[in-house]
């Protein structure tokens, strides 16, 4: 029985054999007492993980860049993937769909062949007990009045959006309606606009939207809401300071403790902590992260471009009870797809057996374009191979 974490550059998969998993091995627990024997309080350690542990390194030698992963925790999270085996290829050959059927707007250039391939593994990746109805009046197949279908097509065009222009982030591995749906028709992990908590009044009061743990920040007392500004809308994300006094720094501390509760939700959705993308002798500086922070960098912008781009231009279409307290349509966040892994399925990659998933087709449904990927010169540079030595950080905002 043996477990091994094999890491190199910014690709660390678990390859594991079955595990121990140690079931009656109970944690010590910790008694704290006062003079004259009064018990203060007990505290079992429920919280540490048990040997044996796995780590990998994930930067420079004495930078204490580790992630210590628990292959039981691994072990259980990949039972419970359930991955869909890929349905056989259909042949390109014969009559194309836009022919064959009516009203087809995206997938126009597939055989009839391949698009009903299709349809039948969308079914099994977001409706499997509600069948073809999910989405279709069975009896008029072309009909557009239920929201579900014109989201799913505009669902579609998200995925091909993804899988051709944002490899800078999903890289070869790619997304499939899975890869989010996984088998549910509404994502487990989506979020809406919050509308804020009930809060002291008065003259001395400020609204700072701290205070208020929510599970999305670790039920921290930081910022509850890290998804509208930095997620949605485009705010500043890093905003530590390079000298020692402030000078051209102009972020305040409210923005800087917004970050760290982005942060937080960074290492809950890929189950990681700080130095899977950061150096903690110097959060800033590009040089001494990890190459994990640049695909961070542009997933960020990737997740931007979902939510403006496809899940806002739907408002219109979701109906009211499928909205937030404030009436918007629900958006995505770095767990919708991670939930909790650092790579989505553990990097299994479903798209490779579904090429018209890789490209944008033709569509007419477009009121809303897709913002075009960040070039690498937008870019932060990947840190060198070696180090380079202590440099002040100029890379953009994060």
């Amino acid at each position: 029985m043996t477990d091994k974490i094999e890491g190199e550059g910014d690709d660390a998969k678990m390859v594991s054999d079955k595990v121990d998993t140690g079931k009656g091995v109970l944690f010590p627990v910790a008694l704290v007492v006062v003079a004259g024997g009064t018990l203060l309080g007990i505290s079992a350690l429920r919280g540490m993980d048990r040997p044996p542990v796995v780590g990998v390194q994930r930067g420079f030698r004495g930078t204490a860049m580790d992630q210590i992963y628990n292959p039981r925790t691994i072990n259980a999270l990949a039972s419970q993937l359930k991955i869909p085996k890929s349905l056989p290829p259909a042949s390109p050959d014969g009559i194309k769909a836009a022919v064959a059927y009516k009203n087809v707007q995206v997938l126009k250039n597939l055989s009839v062949a391949q698009f009903t391939r299709l349809m039948v593994s969308l079914t099994n990746w977001v409706a499997p007990k509600q069948g073809c109805a999910y989405c279709h009046n069975v009896a008029n197949m072309a009909w557009d009045g239920l929201y579900t279908k014109v989201v799913a097509r505009r669902m579609i065009q998200m995925t091909q959006n993804i899988n051709q222009n944002w490899q800078s982030h999903v890289q070869n591995v790619g997304v499939t309606c899975y890869t989010c749906h996984g088998g549910n028709p509404v994502p487990k992990n989506i979020w809406f606009n919050s509308p804020g908590q009930i809060a002291a009044t008065g003259a001395a009061e400020t609204q700072t939207a701290m205070a208020h743990p929510s599970g999305v920040i670790n039920d921290s007392s930081l910022p509850y809401d890290p998804f509208t500004p930095y997620l949605e809308q485009a705010s500043d994300i890093r905003v530590q300071g390079t000298t020692a006094l402030p000078t051209d720094n102009l972020h305040s501390i409210k923005q800087t403790e917004g970050t760290y509760a982005l942060m937080i939700h960074f290492g809950q959705a890929l189950g990681v902590n700080c130095t899977y993308c950061h150096n903690t002798e110097s959060f800033g500086d590009w040089s001494r992260s990890s190459p994990a922070r640049v695909n961070a960098w542009y997933g960020i912008r990737m997740v931007r471009d979902v939510n403006n781009a496809y899940m806002n231009s739907l408002h219109d279409v979701f109906p009211a009870y499928r909205k937030g307290e404030l009436g918007d349509n629900a958006k995505v966040n770095c767990t919708t797809c991670h939930q909790g892994l650092f790579k989505p399925l553990y990097g299994v990659s479903m798209v490779q057996t579904f090429p018209e998933l890789r490209t944008t087709q033709t569509a007419v449904l477009a009121s809303a374009t897709p913002s075009a990927a960040p070039t690498l010169a937008e870019a932060p540079a990947a840190p060198p191979m070696q180090p380079a030595g202590p440099t002040p950080a100029t890379a953009p905002h994060s």
